[in-house]
């Protein structure tokens, strides 16, 4: 049910994809540009929407849109803690992210999800601790919700954090 590999989040059929967000929800570079650029205008004009209502999206905090053209159906949007040298709570925002695309998942029907690797890009979550964070919170969210979903997979763009996945979902 939990699985790893490498390769283009933008490109999975799965009921969500998850976008590592910045607040503003207006696109940005890493995954968010390239979840914007092939989702197309339709995305941001939702993001749009949200922000018109609540004002953008906290760190941890998550919120729905449609998928625009990509092959998902849905695109949750998360907003990842910027690595503060771990004294800033880092690690529970980074949970908080996991968790609350779960909960906005489970309560939209969304039984196939796919999450990148939360706050490792231009936020400096090193990749190592941000992995066994998505991976305990994914496995206890998994445990208290046995039936929610059908796959949970985690999308390394790189060898070297696909190769981290796979050694903590095999412990």
């Amino acid at each position: 049910m939990i699985e790893v590999i490498q390769g283009d989040i933008t490109k999975l059929e799965v009921d969500a994809i998850v976008n590592a967000a910045n607040s503003s929800l207006l696109g940005g570079g890493g995954v968010d540009g390239a979840i914007h650029r092939a989702g197309g205008s339709a995305i941001l004009e939702e993001c749009r929407v949200i922000r018109a209502k609540q004002g953008g999206c906290k760190t941890g905090q998550s919120v729905l849109t449609t998928a625009g053209k990509l092959p998902a159906k849905k695109v949750i949007h998360t907003v990842g803690p910027i690595w503060q040298g771990g004294k800033n709570e880092e690690a529970t925002l980074l949970a908080n992210c996991y968790t609350n695309s779960l909960n906005l998942a489970v309560e939209n029907g969304l039984r196939s999800i796919a999450f990148p690797n939360i706050s490792t890009g231009i936020y400096g979550y090193p990749k190592a601790a941000a992995a066994e964070v998505a991976v305990e919170t994914v496995r206890s969210f998994i445990k208290q919700h046995p039936d929610a979903f059908e796959r949970v997979i985690f999308v390394c763009f790189e060898a070297d954090n696909t190769a981290l996945y796979q050694k903590l979902l095999e412990g």
